[in-house]
């Protein structure tokens, strides 16, 4: 009782147990400060939850229903029986609950003061969490994102992510609103097990933010699958009743389907939580920070899904690392948001890092770029594996590599070597000479760079 006397004070204070707030968590207790992480809901927040996690693991038994369906192609008589849509969830929220009970174990073993329930900024070092007051000499805003939805009320056929991961029944066709990593995500997996699906993408192209080249071959490949895509055309209104639900479009189509997935990106969870008041800088509900992660008012620093960005749980592990660090005086490098490697786990995977063509192009002027693409084809493991596709490295001329991308079964796997090859700033001539394994698609890799140094083997 003698702690509600006088307010808690921390060298570090946490708003926020998600990706962001607890690696900032671990990493300062192993510097030797003293935390609180305070946390409304469960520990491990979006990505644990309702995001990369539980997604990964509806893909995988969507991986396993393409298997079986494809087996007597690789001589084993199997086939599909059925997809038990109760099973599948109940096998995904194992993972959760097993990474969940091991990330509370760790936190209550490094020492770190977890504390639950609803906190808001009141001054420039103190918390309030359910009417109690916590001080921090430094306080780090990690309170992530939340699907946007446009305005549509979401209930009954009209899930977010978070409704769709908790589904007991398959419906028979889908509708998803977004055509980003999240949409192509969802779309791919209820293909896999059956579903009927049509993405409506506003963009002129599904996952916009890609290389064009990685684009044409998704697209080329949903096609082949069977995944309908309307592109270039944003949706008005979604009606539903007992029956279905309805979506129009700007141009006049009415589209039809048992559910509608709003998939349409993450906005930063902010509002009413107090930065305002203290003078947080903020542009649409994100945090304004500056390249240190420091908001400019008092020792308050915010990191993750609340700062503009690409919103990746790797980048919030990042993010919270480097401001522990910080406040350290360690001087941490910056990483920047282009160097900051992306999987994105539909069928085929597409993995990026660093500058697609148009943007390279664009920083060091078109003259001054050089590109190479190696088809998957050509790639031992790839043709064992059944899965086409494409490596594509840009790189400056006379200069290192600043961009790998990637598309095709497993692909994501080979972002470890690409995203030290850009952030390394290797040249194509450093990597050629690597020797890379065989048969591997790790491979492809290394022939990308051998062909981008002018000495191609398979290409």
């Amino acid at each position: 009782m003698a702690e509600s006397a006088a307010t808690q004070e921390f060298d570090i204070l946490i708003l926020g147990g998600g990706s962001a707030g607890y690696s900032a968590a671990l990493r300062a207790v192993q510097l030797g400060f003293t935390v609180g992480l305070i946390e409304k809901a469960k520990l491990g927040g979006t990505c644990l939850h309702t995001g990369c996690i539980p997604t990964k693991a509806y893909l995988h038994s969507a991986e396993l229903a393409e298997n079986a369906r494809e087996g007597a192609k690789y001589g084993i008589n199997t086939t599909l029986e059925s997809i038990d849509l109760g099973a599948v969830r109940s096998y995904k929220d194992g993972i959760v609950a097993g990474k969940h009970k091991g990330l509370s174990g760790l936190l209550k073993m490094k020492k770190v003061t977890v504390i639950e329930g609803n906190g808001r900024l009141v001054s420039q070092d103190t918390i309030d969490v359910d009417g109690v007051a916590y001080k921090g000499k430094n306080i780090i805003l990690a309170t992530g994102s939340e699907s946007k939805t446009f305005g549509l009320e979401i209930g009954g056929r009209v899930l977010t992510s978070t409704e769709a991961l908790n589904m007991d029944t398959l419906p028979k066709s889908a509708i998803v609103l977004g055509g980003g990593v999240i949409g192509v995500e969802f779309a791919s997996v209820w293909k896999s097990f059956g579903v009927d699906v049509t993405i409506v993408e506003g963009l002129p192209s599904l996952v916009p933010n890609e290389d064009p080249s990685i684009i044409k071959n998704l697209e080329r490949a949903f096609k082949k699958r069977g995944i309908k895509f309307n592109t270039g055309v944003f949706f008005e209104k979604v009606e539903q009743d007992a029956n279905g639900v309805k979506v129009f479009l700007a141009d006049g189509k009415v589209l039809e389907a048992d559910i509608v997935l709003v998939a349409v990106g993450r906005g930063p969870v902010t509002a009413g939580l107090g930065y305002e008041e203290q003078g947080i800088p903020m542009d649409r509900g994100f945090v304004l920070i500056n390249e240190r992660c420091h908001t400019g008012v008092g020792n308050i620093f915010a990191i993750g899904d609340i700062v503009p960005g690409v919103q990746l749980a790797h980048r919030g592990y990042q993010h919270g690392i480097f401001v522990a660090e910080e406040i350290a005086g360690l001087n941490p490098v910056v990483v920047e948001d282009i160097n900051i490697p992306k999987v994105t786990f539909c069928e085929p995977e597409i993995a990026s890092v660093g500058y697609s063509e148009p943007a390279a192009k664009e920083k060091f002027g078109a003259d001054q770029i050089e590109v190479t693409e190696y088809n998957l084809a050509g790639n031992g493991k790839s043709s064992i594996l059944g899965t086409s596709g494409l490596i594509k490295m840009v790189r400056v001329k006379n200069g290192p590599i600043v961009g790998v991308h990637g598309i095709g079964g497993r692909i994501g796997e080979q972002i470890g070597e690409a995203q030290l090859i850009v952030n390394w700033e290797a040249y194509p001539e450093d990597v050629a000479q690597l020797i890379h394994a065989h048969p591997t698609q790790n491979e492809s890799l290394g022939e990308a760079a051998m062909a981008l140094a002018g000495k191609p083997l398979h290409g």
